[in-house]
């Protein structure tokens, strides 16, 4: 079977008219070659679409049925240079993003709603991961980006492109009611030492787990570390649970849960940093328009 779209257009002035003559006219054609358009197509489709006698021209069951699925296939094709358009700018697609669980407090958020008025046709594919795992998932193309803290690991770098895109001091997350902190705004390490830690294991985010340790050694204290988990609700939750402490990111502050308090420090805390990564080979016109989106804001 060999249908042109001609044939579908023909068709459809046809029984739009339901008179070749007319038909013919609209099409700036005249009517012989018009009508053998139309038989050619119903000799591909094997049954006839149209009653013909002298005075008048209807459609058959076969044609009714055409109709509209005739008109479906002309709309979708006269929507194509705009779809090819819209996917070759990356005004619609598909960006498949992971993200540490600590940018859900932060950065991502934001980040999707700009992104989501700009783009609205693109679908976001969302995952959370740790980065040890965002970074497998991308040196094997099954994501577009991901959102992780950094440091990458050497052989990352070779396939691997990253811009930093927050940083933020180290804060805690108490029980509350602990009565080292009650009624203070701040707090010192030093007065928590008693207190078990919960904390990322270092495989799992060895940024954080190091800048963690390292307010711990700036203040020359060893923690105690009671609990690691990998997800922030989960160290959180512990907290409520009233399980230990922790030392977040401050943005993890807008995470809020019953019994948790938290608490700027006293001490001197790295800052720790989250970025954007995606494989540097990858065309997707998706992936460059929310790059650029980002860079803008």
């Amino acid at each position: 079977m060999n249908i042109e779209l001609r044939q579908l257009r023909y068709f459809l002035t046809v029984a739009e008219e339901m008179h070749f003559g007319r038909a013919a006219q609209r099409l700036h054609m005249t009517q012989p070659p018009l009508s053998l358009a139309i038989r050619s197509l119903e000799n591909s489709l094997g049954t006839a679409l149209f009653r013909r006698n002298s005075r008048s021209v209807s459609l058959t069951p076969a044609g009714v049925a055409l109709l509209p699925e005739a008109q479906r296939i002309l709309q979708q094709t006269a929507a194509l240079p705009d779809l090819l358009r819209r996917a070759s700018s990356g005004a619609s697609g598909t960006l498949s993003l992971a993200f540490v669980s600590t940018a859900d407090y932060s950065v991502l958020p934001a980040f999707l709603r700009e992104f989501r008025e700009t783009y609205p046709a693109v679908e976001i594919d969302l995952r959370e991961a740790t980065t040890d795992v965002q970074l497998e998932e991308l040196l094997q193309g099954r994501i577009d980006v991901g959102l992780l803290i950094p440091p990458l690991p050497e052989k990352a770098w070779l396939e691997i492109d990253y811009l930093p895109v927050l940083s933020e001091p180290l804060i805690l997350a108490v029980p509350k009611g602990l009565p080292a902190v009650r009624g203070n705004a701040k707090a010192a390490l030093e007065t928590l030492s008693d207190q078990p830690l919960i904390i990322f294991p270092r495989r799992i985010a060895p940024a954080l787990h190091d800048a963690i340790l390292a307010c711990y050694h700036e203040a020359g204290l060893t923690p105690r570390i009671g609990q690691e988990a990998i997800q922030m609700q989960t160290i959180i939750g512990l907290v409520s649970a009233g399980m230990g402490i922790a030392l977040v990111p401050q943005s993890v502050s807008n995470l809020k849960r019953p019994g948790v308090e938290y608490r700027e420090l006293t001490n001197r805390t790295p800052l720790v940093e989250t970025g954007l990564a995606w494989r540097r080979d990858n065309a997707s016109p998706v992936l460059h328009a929310f790059l650029e989106l980002l860079r803008k804001t």
